[in-house]
């Protein structure tokens, strides 16, 4: 498959995108360094896309799993040719250990694993692994198109209003349209956005640094506020619903997203606000009855310490840094998958939605 025919994806993503397939290399571009500068970074194996992951480079649950299959496709291409399958599960196996929370990426690597078993040479290996790739990156734009959509048949709101979001769930985390801001996205189009309310989500910023930045490429009106004033901003009667992401959505409804969702959940809660999470169907696993069962990433405590490179604490303080929280189905309005809507989500309609729950 050539470069040319590869680059598909790519090409029909909307708006700001996070990669670009080549055929034989993947870009990725570098998101630590946004709004700042534009640096994309060429990729040409596995252990590098999965050190991408792992650095965050890439990040978003949906972004993951499409450069994991693009890592699995360049696995193929550099595998040797007496042991191509060890080495092309190898790289896979390099992938699963990048991010432990995210279910996309599993869901993804599993997804190319099952075409890797059909196929009986590296060639052939080669060619199928890059169009189930290409097939992952389209679908998830097909996904987040169709959320957007069911989405806002839910938001009855007949005039203007604003909503609150927390941490980047646009372009930049996805194949290239948006889970989140995807709906935030359709609602400008729509002529139905007043404004958008955008955590500036600490440690890593992906509110002020990527979410104000994409918002304001696309002439999307945007407020950039502390995390700590969300509550204020709800007291104010202005937003109608807090819509938010997933990284792993449980059996029961319960949600994996990033740290500050579940605070966010609880102040919806109070101020009679409604709060959405919007993930595509990859993101759900049915094999964990609860957020209990969810892994929860823990990072290094200099990212609480030091704004690149900069002391904002004491030398040595303790510090707790978990990357994501739960935030319980009873405090979610909805959740929106590309399949349709799970209102006031339990295991009941969970199962309707996604089938019996599969134990792992």
């Amino acid at each position: 498959m050539s470069g040319t025919q590869a680059d598909s994806a790519s090409k029909r993503s909307l708006g700001t995108v996070a990669m670009k397939w080549h055929g034989d290399t993947l870009e990725l571009l570098d998101q630590r360094l946004l709004p700042n500068e534009e640096r994309w970074l060429s990729h040409g194996s596995a252990l590098e896309v999965a050190r991408s992951i792992r650095e965050m480079v890439v990040r978003g649950a949906p972004a993951i799993g499409i450069s994991a299959a693009y890592g699995v496709a360049l696995a193929a291409r550099g595998a040797g040719r007496d042991r191509w399958r060890q080495d092309i599960e190898a790289g896979i196996n390099a992938l699963a250990e990048s991010r432990p929370t995210a279910v996309n990426l599993f869901w993804a690597l599993n997804f190319m694993s099952d075409i890797l078993a059909g196929c009986d040479t590296q060639a052939n290996a080669i060619g199928r692994l890059a169009e189930g790739a290409i097939q992952i990156h389209e679908d998830d734009i097909k996904a987040n198109l169709a959320m957007a959509g069911h989405a806002l048949d839910i938001m009855d709101d007949k005039t203007p209003f604003s909503v609150l979001t927390h941490c980047n769930t646009g372009a930049l985390a996805t194949g290239g349209y948006g889970t989140a801001l995807g709906v935030i996205r359709r609602l400008h189009e729509a002529g139905r956005l007043k404004r958008v309310f955008a955590d500036e989500t600490r440690p890593w910023l992906q509110g002020s640094r990527l979410t104000a930045w994409e918002l304001m490429r696309d002439n999307i009106p945007v407020t950039l506020n502390a995390d700590g004033a969300a509550g204020w901003i709800l007291n104010q009667n202005e937003v109608k619903w807090v819509v938010v992401g997933a990284d792993r959505i449980t059996a029961n409804g319960d949600v994996a997203n990033k740290i500050g969702t579940y605070s966010l959940a609880v102040l919806a809660r109070h101020h009679k606000v409604r709060f959405m999470v919007v993930a595509p169907s990859s993101t759900v696993d049915m094999s964990l009855a609860s957020g209990k069962e969810i892994p929860i990433e823990e990072r290094e405590g200099l990212e609480l310490r030091e704004i690149r490179g900069t002391a904002i604490a004491p030398e040595g303080v303790d510090v707790f840094n978990p990357v994501f929280d739960v935030t319980p189905a009873s405090l979610i309005d909805a959740i929106v998958t590309e399949r349709g809507v799970v209102h006031n989500p339990n295991m009941t309609g969970m199962k309707q939605m996604f089938g019996q729950p599969q134990r792992a």
